[in-house]
């Protein structure tokens, strides 16, 4: 479980009016201070990782990269992001170093390299020259990184030690926009606190938030985010869809019964006189019941068929075209059809029943 920590660029007030100059510095978000301040904690079981985000144009060879990711951090964060890495990340001793040497995704893998394997060859990152010792392998976005309220792609990144940046980079950047040129000064983007026990994140992000407002002076130039929080919105999020798609699916159900039920009662309806010619020759009730509610099984079963193979195509459809994965369970599809019968035999018990209950002489006299 993490806590996370981002630097936000403050919103201008009265107090602190937006920068206008063509050419300025602007200081705000986490320090080395406050790292500093958070490793004084001595939480149990922690692990905790700095991150800088950079943005740098790449080239390797003939095949340029512009304004490429770059994140400046330690050798912790594979296991507190759960990257999956081809070769090698790199280590305490690079760090220490502060070696020219990055982990690159797999999209700017294929893309600057294109068949070629890129470990051990060389990326230039803006001006400097760094060798490739590891590629972060496909995976689903499940993590944010610096710079990000949500969850970006991991495949899309280059990965330093924290050391090289603050020797090559500097923690001063260029933003350039429309009709001006800024420069930040940001020492952190991101600091995150991984525990062992899930029962600390919260008691520790309600400490965090008070130290940085004491740090801070009361500046919001930071943010602390507990992934938990996310989750259990996201859960409340998903039961309220399901509410709602139930609802949805049970109306259809109501509104499909009803449709079968009037169907059988028209076909009663013009069948009479056939009801009261099975009956003239020996048909009893229960035999009638029977009739109509097979028929209402075979209406409901051929409706039923029909929604399955629907069901199971739209989500291949949706992944072909629109690349979005999708599942369809076994136990799903059984529960569907049977729902699907049996609301045609629900339905359809009214209508048999109608027609077993017709007086004979009247069903004959019928036309």
């Amino acid at each position: 479980a993490n806590v996370i920590i981002r630097s936000v660029k403050p919103q201008p007030t009265s107090d602190t009016p937006a920068v206008s100059s063509s050419s300025s510095v602007l200081a705000y978000g986490l320090t080395y201070s406050d790292l500093r301040q958070i490793k004084d904690l001595q939480l149990v079981g922690s692990t905790i990782v700095p991150a800088v985000a950079h943005k740098k144009n790449l080239q390797h060879a003939k095949n340029y990269r512009t304004g490429a990711r770059i994140i400046a951090t330690t050798e912790n964060l594979p296991g507190v992001k759960e990257l999956h890495i081809r070769g090698r990340f790199f280590n305490e001793d690079d760090v220490s170093k502060s070696a020219n040497v990055a982990v690159i995704g797999q999209a700017i893998a294929e893309e600057l390299y294109d068949f070629d394997d890129p470990i051990g060859e060389t990326l230039l990152v803006g001006d400097d020259a760094y060798r490739v010792i590891g590629v972060v392998g496909h995976r689903d976005s499940g993590s944010a990184t610096p710079h990000s309220k949500t969850a970006t792609d991991h495949n899309d990144e280059i990965y330093i030690p924290i050391t090289s940046a603050q020797n090559r980079m500097g923690i001063v950047q260029r933003l350039v926009e429309t009709g001006s040129r800024q420069y930040v000064r940001i020492e952190l983007s991101e600091i995150t606190v991984h525990l062992q026990d899930q029962n600390q994140v919260r008691p520790l992000a309600s400490v965090i938030r008070s130290l940085l407002a004491q740090s801070h002076g009361g500046k919001r130039d930071y943010e602390v985010q507990v992934p938990l929080d996310l989750l259990n919105q996201a859960e409340r999020e998903k039961r309220l869809w399901n509410l709602v798609l139930g609802s949805i699916a049970g109306i259809s159900l109501l509104v499909g019964g009803i449709g079968i039920m009037n169907i059988m009662l028209a076909t009663v309806t013009e069948r009479t006189r056939e009801i009261g010619i099975r009956r003239a020759i020996g048909a009893k009730r229960r035999h009638i019941i029977m009739q109509f509610l097979m028929e209402t099984t075979v209406l409901s079963t051929s409706g039923g068929i029909l929604g399955v193979i629907v069901g199971v195509l739209l989500p291949l459809l949706f992944t072909m075209i629109l690349g979005i994965t999708t599942s369809t369970s076994v136990v799903s599809i059984i529960v569907a059809f049977a729902i699907s019968v049996a609301t045609g035999i629900i339905f359809g018990v009214y209508p048999a029943y109608k027609a077993s209950m017709m007086n004979p002489i009247e069903a004959l006299r019928h036309q």
